[in-house]
Formats: structure tokens, sequence, C-alpha cells
């Protein structure tokens, strides 16, 4: 019961910061955002669930852009193509893959993973009871 209370927290808290990015971004968001986000938070906070503290902070932040690109792949091939929800369309960005996925974004990612990554120890820390995160940074 307490890692179902952990995981749904760490859910809402991510998604409802993606859904607040893609506000303060684009203006507008859809509520699958919000639970891709929910989603993305945890997997990304899971790196130190397999990984040790040594791993470098860069390393994980790489890893989460990796992570949140191939989410937002698998969304965009779920609700924008599927589904045909066209909730958004980078087709004309260069270096995108169908549309659903690009490199300026896999970039935005690596640096706002940095934020997340803080946030998901902070919270695992101080509310969860868990580790005290160390970093190293290369």
């Amino acid at each position: 019961m307490k890692q179902i209370f952990k995981y749904l927290i760490l859910f809402v808290i991510g998604g409802v910061n993606y859904y607040i990015i893609e506000l303060l971004w684009r203006g507008y968001s859809h509520w699958t955002m919000a639970i891709l986000g929910g989603i993305c938070f945890i997997l990304v906070g899971m790196l130190n669930e397999f990984y040790t503290w040594d791993m470098a902070l860069v390393s994980q932040m790489f890893l989460s852009a990796i992570i949140i690109t191939g989410m937002e792949l698998i969304a965009g091939i779920i609700l924008n193509i599927f589904l045909g929800l066209d909730i958004w369309d980078y087709g004309n960005l260069p270096y995108n893959f169908i549309g659903q996925v690009c490199l300026a974004y896999s970039n935005i990612w690596f640096l706002l993973s940095l934020p997340a990554i803080l946030l998901d120890d902070y919270i695992r820390y101080r509310w969860l009871g868990e580790e005290k995160p160390h970093y190293k940074l290369f």
C-alpha cells in the first residue's frame, strides 16, 4: 500500500508540473499530457532505484531525456496518429521523427530533467523517508 501511495503522489506531482509547463510554453495543453507527465516523472525517478548514487547527474539527465522522448513518441503514435487527436505536430521542425518527437524538444527535456530529478529526490527524501540525495556531476 505504501508503494501505491508513493507512486500516486509522484504521478500527480509529475502530471501537474508537465501540464503547467505545457501551458506556459504553448499556452494550452490536453488532459492526456498530465497522464504522460505523471508516467514520465515516475520513470525518471526510478533511475535512482536501478542505479546507484554514483551515476553522474549529467548521465541521469541524458537517460531522462531519452525516457521522456520515448514516452512522447509512444503517446504521439497512439494519441495523434492512431486516435487522430492532433495534440501536437513537430513535422515542421528539423530532425523530427514522424512529427511526434524532434531533437530540439529532446534537448529541452534534457535541461528540464534536472529540476525533475531534483524534485523527485527531494520528495522521496523529505516526504517519503527515502535516502538523502547526493550527487556526482560528471
